[in-house]
């Protein structure tokens, strides 16, 4: 899909010399695999908040140390040995979403988070790089 992305914002004459990012900068879209890793924040801080219909018992543990930042929404990173393990959503949401500042995943609202989460992103497009999770 993102390929085609590619190609589709290369078919603007204007656009068709810049490189993939400045295309998607002018022509203020974001990437598919931010836009996959955003949904996956959003479902996180649903589930985190009890804003789903869905029990998934277990699927998350937070982090209970006292030191924690992030006001108790930190996730507590498990360790498998299997590759398939290591692949499941849990495990590769966890340690990005402890990366996220505070304001962001304290937000009130999944509207107020989707847009602390934008705006974050808007003003910090080099942090979006090292959120991006290894598959």
């Amino acid at each position: 899909m993102e390929k085609i992305q590619r190609k589709a914002t290369k078919m603007i004459p204007e656009l068709r010399n810049l490189s993939y990012e400045r295309r998607l900068q002018r022509l203020e879209l974001i990437s598919l695999e931010q836009r996959r890793l955003r949904g996956q924040f959003i479902e996180t801080f649903k589930y985190l908040n009890g804003l789903n219909n869905v029990i998934m018992e277990g699927l998350f543990e937070r982090d209970g140390s006292v030191r924690t930042r992030n006001k108790g929404q930190k996730l507590l990173l498990r360790s498998f040995k299997t590759f398939q393990a290591m692949n499941f959503f849990p495990v590769i949401i966890a340690a990005t979403w402890n990366e996220l500042p505070e304001n962001i995943v304290s937000a009130g609202t999944v509207n107020i988070f989707k847009n602390r989460l934008n705006k974050f992103w808007t003003t910090n497009p080099q942090y979006y790089m090292l959120l991006t999770p290894c598959p």
